[in-house]
């Protein structure tokens, strides 16, 4: 049996590298929106650097890509390759991964998955008015509850279930596949004195707005691990439970399907904007504590809806 799971891991990653290599993304970048973007940035004084902490000096990393004309989409950013931590968003990096794990048949989306003590650190929910369980030593919970809990509700808990469940190898060679080296998931969310051998001297995982945007475009497009695959991960992110960031300043009738991160110093949204006016991805990766970037959000993103704005089809 073990020689059967590693020759599917094995093939995996075969896919992968030939998927990757045979179709790499071209975007047609715009500096024209790119300078736009930018005068938001200034005029909400984020083109900046930020203090944070003992990490030092830190800037936003912000990525667009519209997506109204779908012949011809259009790449655009201010620092879009500035690379920083990323907190909860590579959650989807963790679950894109399961779901090639499925994809496979090297696991099942109703498996069982035994909670490990060590994984369980969740001592409240990140959404206060979820009402689902905390997860616990020794649980037994099925594989499709754990990636909408990771999701949905950004729980660490079920995150840490899963990048175990995966492996961080697999989860990174799927990364370099598609070109998003430095995207790396280094960390499980943990204290360092909790981690895995191998893991507690780790550098932090980091990512860019650029890497982040281009994923969700290939799941978008249906070319991310499989077509059925990009389908299941964007309902989880349709799920989304967390909509006080970006998702505040959209209007009424536009759907984010979309993944929040935030911790300490750092506030971050990316998605995929679809209203009847406008079709866009954003990744925005703010170096703000979540008390500060609550107040820029929701102008911000009426700022960058407005600018991609078209009469609606």
């Amino acid at each position: 049996m073990r020689s059967a799971f590693l020759f599917m891991w094995l093939a995996g990653i075969c896919l992968f590298s030939t998927a990757g290599a045979q179709s790499r993304l071209v975007i047609r970048e715009d500096a024209t929106l790119s300078d736009s973007l930018r005068a938001i940035v200034v005029r909400m004084g984020l083109d900046r650097e930020f203090d944070v902490g003992e990490d030092g000096i830190e800037r936003i990393s912000l990525a667009v890509i519209d997506l109204y004309d779908g012949a011809d989409p259009r790449l655009a950013g201010v620092e879009m390759g500035n690379f920083i931590y990323p907190a909860s968003v590579y959650k989807m990096y963790v679950a894109a991964a399961v779901l090639a794990r499925i994809d496979s048949g090297w696991v099942r989306r109703d498996s069982i998955v035994v909670v490990k003590e060590h994984n369980a650190v969740d001592r409240r929910s990140e959404i206060p008015d979820d009402p689902r369980p905390l997860l616990q030593a020794d649980d037994r919970v099925p594989l499709h509850y754990l990636l909408d809990l990771m999701i949905s509700r950004s729980d660490n808990s079920a995150a840490n279930c899963l990048i175990d469940l995966a492996g961080r190898p697999f989860i990174n060679d799927l990364m370099h596949a598609y070109g998003w080296h430095g995207s790396e998931v280094t960390r499980k969310f943990l204290s360092r004195r909790l981690e895995d051998p191998g893991y507690g001297d780790v550098p932090g995982t980091e990512t860019c707005a650029r890497h982040a945007a281009e994923f969700l475009y290939r799941m978008e497009k249906g070319e991310l691990v499989s077509h059925q695959a990009s389908l299941q991960l964007k309902n989880l992110l349709g799920r989304q439970l967390d909509r006080n960031k970006f998702a505040a300043g959209l209007p009424a009738d536009a759907f984010f399907y979309h993944k929040t991160g935030w911790w300490s110093f750092w506030t971050h949204d990316v998605g995929l904007v679809d209203a009847p006016e406008a079709r866009y991805i954003v990744a925005c990766f703010l170096p703000l504590p979540e008390n500060q970037a609550l107040q820029v959000y929701p102008e911000l993103a009426r700022q960058i809806h407005a600018l991609l704005q078209r009469p609606a089809r």
